[in-house]
């Protein structure tokens, strides 16, 4: 063997897959082919390793708007409350009032207790409480509740309300309280 060969039987095959040692055009070739691999090996592990941080920061700012979600979940579900107890706070003080008052007589009294009971209407309407007073309307076992049934006397028709024992109470159209109340008998 002469200095220029290799002791491999391939050739120069383990070194440029079959590129002759002699031809200088081709190494070349092969040098920039190599050369454009490497740069575009480097370009994608760059893009890689970005795309990575946009990855992670995503991730962590998907974790953020969890928590804060949660947190606002939370704080909903701890003050839903407070307007509708701001509101029954006047109420709370005319009622102390009235019975605070030991010269009221009775007219007065009457008086204030129709003054608080408006004031108790209108904290209801704020906090979306609708009483449900069904006299005359069809039974809906839904937002009715029978406690007893009577026969008819012609002035209403089978399972309509006679009377109402007790009103019931709507939150936003779902029943709170349904109303207690007396049905018509069917025939």
């Amino acid at each position: 063997m002469t200095d220029g060969e290799s002791e491999n039987p391939a050739g120069n095959a383990a070194h440029g897959e079959g590129v002759p040692a002699n031809d200088p055009a081709a190494q070349a070739a092969q040098a920039d082919t190599v050369k454009q691999l490497g740069d575009a090996l480097a370009a994608a592990q760059a893009k890689a390793e970005e795309n990575h941080g946009l990855y992670l920061r995503a991730l962590a700012e998907m974790e953020n708007v969890r928590r804060r979600t949660q947190e606002d979940i939370s704080k909903a579900h701890k003050f839903a409350i407070e307007s509708f107890a701001e509101s029954l706070v006047p109420v709370f003080d005319s009622l102390e009032k009235a019975l605070g008052d030991g010269s009221a007589n009775g007219a007065s009294l009457r008086e204030g207790v129709e003054i608080t009971l408006r004031q108790l209407r209108s904290a209801f309407e704020r906090g979306r409480l609708k009483e449900i007073n069904p006299v005359g309307e069809k039974f809906d076992p839904n937002r009715h509740q029978a406690i007893s049934a009577v026969p008819g006397d012609g002035t209403l028709q089978p399972n309509h309300v006679v009377t109402v024992l007790q009103k019931g109470w709507l939150i936003s159209d779902r029943v709170l309280r349904p109303a207690l109340v007396t049905v018509v008998q069917a025939a």
